[in-house]
């Protein structure tokens, strides 16, 4: 499936924050707009791509249409590396503390280690639950305004783990402020799935979860504060997450429900014993229960590569979502609890339930081998794309989907864009998370630049980068069925392989003129464990693994996914 469709940002609608054409923009009435305009959303709107409910969150809003490829100045803290315009910087949105009850280490420690191990932003998620949403997010918030206030070059944000109602867990955090306990405590107290009577039934509790979304968007649209973003954490584990619901998700606010984990924390689950806990990675070692969506196959409740079966199924749930247009980006990080190798304890005598947290670690000489974590920054990163070093130029950078995940350091640096062929300035095209727009038969290219580890990672080796995938798909608009999990049109269109040696990739590949709207996205490998994809060869001939439970180690089998790039007719 190799036709292209891609373009640079730079010089139509991208070029400047409020510069959405009309007929892009919702609060624009279809009686204001010129016939053309009219005709075009039109056909954004038949394809599924415009409006409530459709991919609006790329194409309508400001952030994630107008990042062009101009270079941007950053703040003065945050390290981050420049390419194709913006800086990347590395994060984790699933961390936990002395405040959730099955984790031990004070905000500072997580957020020290993180910064140590190269993050720039992280989020603090403790557990929602009947102690957290009484006194949690108030108790947590001075040490989480400690470590702003001691390290100003790391971006600390606070958040929860959503228990979300009728589903499975959820990142949603805020922009920091002074109503940012506020609106959490608000958000937990009502929406909370461990505040929900037990009588519930299962819609009134799906409700509930949207109702939930709802909020977070009405808290920022009122002011109270800057930003809030939900992600669905580890969807395929107990496969409670059923299509419906994460499209009634999205769709309940495309401006905070932005994605999910492309690929669990609880990587060093898999490191064989004695050496580790011998366990799934992720802990994905679950089977169907009552709750769990029927249609899921047996292989939902497993890691491949370490990543979400719904990430790692070429063809699968994720790409389905993208088919439809839908913005649907995807994350990686630490979901860090207690870590692999750590010679510290919970403080004794603790009293969480009095108190709300445990007692600060204390030193234990035994090395916990049994711990399935690893340190935030340590193996997963989510790479944002951001105008700055800013809390809100993250937050905009994950909204607008300019994301592509690594484990173990596969790669330093990556840039990809779409551009009309022949475009050979730099630093043009639509970047990761972008809607390029051309005419119909205009040819395309994608332009893809990764800077190959020349460095060891945290486990001391020098990964190395074997092949890089271009995965494409057709867009076809809004499914009938909001239960469908498969885009039978997405394959691999085209394979890289890296030369042995090589200091950097750099790939100009043709996608063919536009016949129909598509979208790419990539996925890269150091080739150790690979095997055909789900839906078969033919559509992906050399994918993921089944992780097997008990001797699954995480550094021996390393991958990176990009977040799509769509190209659309005008």
């Amino acid at each position: 499936m190799g036709h292209g469709h891609h373009h640079d940002h730079d010089h139509s609608h991208a070029a400047a924050a409020g510069d959405v054409s009309p007929a892009l923009d919702p609060h624009v009435p279809d009686s204001e707009l010129s016939p053309a305009d009219v005709s075009r959303r039109g056909f954004l709107r038949g394809a599924g791509l415009l409006g409530a409910g459709a991919a609006a969150s790329v194409l309508a809003s400001p952030s994630a249409a107008a990042a062009a490829g101009l270079p941007h100045a950053h703040g003065p803290a945050g390290g981050g590396a420049a390419q194709g315009g913006f800086r990347w910087f590395a994060g984790d949105h699933h961390i936990h503390t002395q405040y959730s009850s099955d984790a031990q280490y004070r905000v500072i420690d997580q957020a020290k280690h993180g910064r140590a191990y190269g993050l720039d932003w992280l989020v603090i998620t403790d557990h929602g639950s009947n102690a957290h949403a009484k006194i949690g997010v108030e108790k947590v918030n001075p040490d989480i305004r400690a470590t702003r206030e001691e390290l100003r070059d790391l971006l600390t944000f606070q958040g929860l783990e959503w228990n979300i109602p009728a589903a499975e867990h959820a990142t949603v955090f805020v922009h920091p402020g002074r109503n940012e306990v506020d609106v959490l405590k608000r958000f937990e107290q009502a929406y909370d799935g461990s505040q929900l009577p037990g009588t519930n039934t299962e819609a009134q509790n799906e409700a509930t979860a949207i109702a939930g979304i709802k909020f977070l968007g009405e808290q920022v649209r009122q002011r109270k504060i800057e930003g809030a973003l939900f992600l669905a954490n580890h969807p395929s584990r107990r496969g409670i997450d059923s299509p419906h619901e994460i499209r009634n998700w999205r769709d309940a606010d495309p401006t905070v429900a932005i994605g999910m984990e492309g690929a669990p924390g609880h990587q060093a689950a898999g490191i064989k014993a004695p050496n580790g806990r011998g366990g799934a990675r992720g802990l994905y070692d679950n089977n169907p229960s009552a709750a769990s969506f029927p249609g899921y196959p047996l292989e939902t409740y497993r890691t491949w590569g370490g990543f979400d079966w719904m990430t790692a199924t070429v063809g699968g749930l994720w790409d389905s979502l993208l088919a439809e247009g839908r913005a649907w980006w995807i994350t990686v990080n630490s979901d860090s609890h207690v870590v692999h190798l750590d010679q510290s304890q919970r403080g004794p005598g603790s009293d969480f339930e009095a108190n709300g947290k445990y007692d600060d670690p204390v030193y234990n000489p035994a090395v916990n081998t049994a711990a399935g974590d690893f340190w935030p920054g340590f193996y997963g990163r989510t790479n944002v794309g951001s105008t700055s070093f800013s809390y809100k130029a993250v937050m905009d950078g994950l909204r607008a989907g300019r994301v592509w995940v690594d484990h173990g350091r596969l790669v330093k640096s990556l840039d990809a864009r779409v551009r009309v062929a022949g475009d050979r300035r730099p630093a043009t095209g639509t970047p990761l998370g972008g809607v390029l727009q051309v005419r119909r038969g205009t040819a395309t290219d994608l332009t893809l630049e990764i800077d190959l580890q020349d460095v060891p990672n945290w486990a001391q080796f020098i990964p190395v980068l074997k092949r890089v995938d271009v995965i494409v798909g057709s867009v076809t608009g809004p499914v009938a069925d909001k239960d469908s999990f498969t885009a039978p049109d997405t394959r691999v269109a085209k394979s890289f392989e890296v030369s042995p040696g090589a200091k950097k990739l750099t790939v100009t590949y043709p996608l063919g003129r536009l016949d129909k709207p598509f979208y790419l996205r990539l996925r890269g490998t150091d080739g150790n464990r690979t095997q055909p994809g789900l839906l078969g060869a033919a559509v992906d001939p050399y994918g993921p693994q089944l992780d097997v439970a008990g001797d699954a180690d995480p550094w021996g089998d390393l991958w990176f996914y990009t977040n799509p790039i769509w190209v659309l007719p005008r």
